[in-house]
C-alpha cells in the first residue's frame, strides 16, 4: 500500500501555510499522522459526500474527488477542502484515479450500473474499494467482483450501513438465539410517498456534464434529466428499483440473521414468487410502485412488500421496518429500534437505535488486510436477493432458482436476467 505523510501530500497542495498555523486536527480516532489513507470519491452526488464526510472524521484524506459533472466538482471540492482543511484534485477521469499510485482506495457512489466495472478495475491497480449499495447491476457481475476481490486480495466493504449499528446487531444475535422459537416467516417493507416524475422532454446536455460516460455501458439514449441526479434510480438501464435502492437495507438485515442462523454468509432461497407494478402515477418511471415477493429458503419464508404512494396505514404500525416471526415470540425493528412481544402477551427485550461510523471497519481492514462486516461476498448475496425480485417482475411469473449454480435451471427466459449487454467500449472486464 502507498502511503503519503501529511507533511508530503500538504506541500504538494499548497497547504504548507496551514500545516505551520497547527489548523489541521487529527480525529481522535484516526490513523497517525504519517498513515493517513488516501481515498478517491467517485461520484459526489448525495450518498457520495456522507461517506466521504465520515472517512475525513475518521482521519482519512480525500485526494481526489472524481466525477462527470464539473458544476459537482466545484461545490463538492469546495466542500471536502473545508472539511478536511486540506485541498482536494478534481477530475473527470476514473483513469485519472486508476493512474495515481498514491491513492490507496477509492468510494464509489456512481449509479448502480457502473459499480461492477468500478470496482473491478480498481481490484486490478491494487486498491482497495468501499462501493455503495447495491453491489452490482447483475447477478453475474456480483459474482465478477468477488471473485476480482479475491484474485487481487483487495479489501472490498459494501455500502450497507446498518450492518455497523450496535443496535441492529444485538437485534440480528437476538434473532439467531432461538429465543423466538423457530422461525417461520421473515418479512421487510416500505411505506413511502414517491412524487410525481412528470414526462418532461428530452434536452441538451448541460454544459460541463460529460454524458458519454455517465451512460457508460447502459444503452445511447438522449439526454433527460429524470435519468440523471437521483432520479436515474427509477429506470432499468441503472438501477435495481426501489427494492435495491431502498429495499436491500431491509432485506439485509433479514439476511444477515439467516447467516447467523445457518452460521454461513451463502443462503440463498429455492423459488420467488410475486406480483408488481405501477398503480399510482403514471409519470417516466418504470420500476413499480407497488410490489410484493415471496422468497422460500426451505426452513422460513421471506417477504418484501413496497407501497411507493402511502404512508397513513403502514404495516405492523411502522413505515419501514422489519419483523422476525417465531413459534416463541416475534421482534419488530424500526429506525428507533427493536422490541419483542412473546406469544402469552409479555413484551420481551428492547433496545433504542444508535449508530457507528460504516467506513471505519473498512479503513481498518485496510491495515489489517481483513475482511470488514459487510465484505463483499456479504453485499453480493443480499444484492442477489433483490436481483431475484427484479427478474420475477420482469418475466411476471414464479420461478425456481439454484442455489448451487446460481441459476434459473433451464428457464432461458429467466437465464437472460443473470447478466446484460454492455455499450462498447464500457464493457465488463476480465477476471
Amino acid at each position: 500500500m502507498t502511503l503519503e505523510t501529511r507533511r508530503t501530500f500538504m506541500k504538494k497542495a499548497g497547504f504548507s501555510a496551514i500545516a505551520a498555523a497547527g489548523l489541521v486536527n487529527l480525529n481522535p480516532r484516526a490513523l497517525g499522522a504519517n498513515e493517513r489513507v488516501l481515498l478517491a470519491l467517485v461520484g459526489a452526488q448525495n450518498r457520495g459526500m456522507q461517506v466521504a464526510e465520515d472517512a475525513i472524521e475518521q482521519g482519512a484524506i480525500i485526494k481526489t474527488l472524481c466525477d462527470i459533472d464539473l458544476k459537482i466538482i466545484r461545490e463538492k471540492s469546495e466542500k471536502i477542502a473545508a472539511l478536511q482543511k486540506q485541498a482536494v484534485q478534481g477530475t473527470q477521469k476514473f483513469e485519472d484515479v486508476l493512474n495515481d499510485k498514491e491513492i490507496d482506495a477509492v468510494i464509489l457512489a456512481t449509479p448502480d450500473h457502473w459499480h461492477a466495472i468500478h470496482t473491478i478495475q480498481a481490484c486490478q491497480v491494487g486498491k482497495d474499494v468501499y462501493v455503495e449499495k447495491p453491489l452490482c447491476h447483475t447477478i453475474y457481475e456480483g459474482q465478477q467482483m468477488v471473485a476480482a476481490a479475491r484474485k487481487y486480495k483487495r479489501v472490498v466493504q459494501v455500502g450497507t450501513q446498518r450492518r455497523s449499528m450496535p443496535f441492529l446487531q444485538s437485534a440480528v444475535e437476538y434473532v439467531a438465539s432461538g429465543k423466538l422459537g423457530r422461525i417461520c416467516l421473515m418479512k421487510a417493507w416500505m411505506c413511502q410517498v414517491r412524487g410525481d416524475l412528470g414526462n418532461p422532454p428530452d434536452e441538451p446536455v448541460p454544459d460541463g456534464v460529460d454524458y458519454d460516460t455517465w451512460l457508460g455501458p447502459a444503452p445511447k439514449r438522449p439526454f433527460n434529466k429524470l435519468r440523471f441526479h437521483y432520479n436515474w434510480r427509477f429506470f432499468w438501464d441503472y438501477c435495481n428499483s426501489e427494492q435495491g435502492n431502498q429495499g436491500i437495507h431491509m432485506l439485509d438485515l433479514c439476511m444477515w440473521a439467516m447467516q447467523k442462523i445457518r452460521n454461513k454468509v451463502r443462503v440463498l432461497p429455492t423459488s420467488v414468487s410475486g406480483h408488481g407494478g405501477i398503480y399510482w402515477l403514471k409519470d417516466a418511471k418504470e420500476v413499480p410502485d407497488t410490489q410484493v415477493v415471496t422468497y422460500d429458503f426451505g426452513d422460513w419464508m421471506l417477504t418484501w412488500e413496497l407501497h411507493s404512494f402511502q404512508h397513513h396505514a403502514p404495516l405492523e404500525g411502522v413505515g419501514t421496518g422489519i419483523a422476525f416471526h417465531g413459534s416463541d415470540g416475534s421482534l419488530l425493528l424500526t429506525r428507533d429500534g427493536w422490541k419483542v412481544m412473546f406469544k402469552d402477551g409479555k413484551e420481551g427485550p428492547s433496545e433504542r437505535s444508535s449508530k457507528d461510523s460504516h467506513i471505519r471497519p473498512f479503513l481498518d481492514c485496510m491495515k489489517t488486510r481483513g475482511l470488514p462486516n459487510c465484505d463483499v461476498e456479504v453485499g453480493r448475496i443480499s444484492t442477489l436477493i433483490c436481483h431475484l425480485g427484479n427478474i420475477q417482475y420482469h418475466v411476471g411469473r414464479d420461478l425456481r432458482f439454484d442455489p448451487e449454480t446460481e441459476t434459473f435451471g433451464d428457464d432461458k427466459e429467466a437465464n437472460t436476467y443473470l447478466t446484460k449487454e454492455y455499450r462498447e467500449p464500457f464493457v465488463l472486464p476480465e477476471v
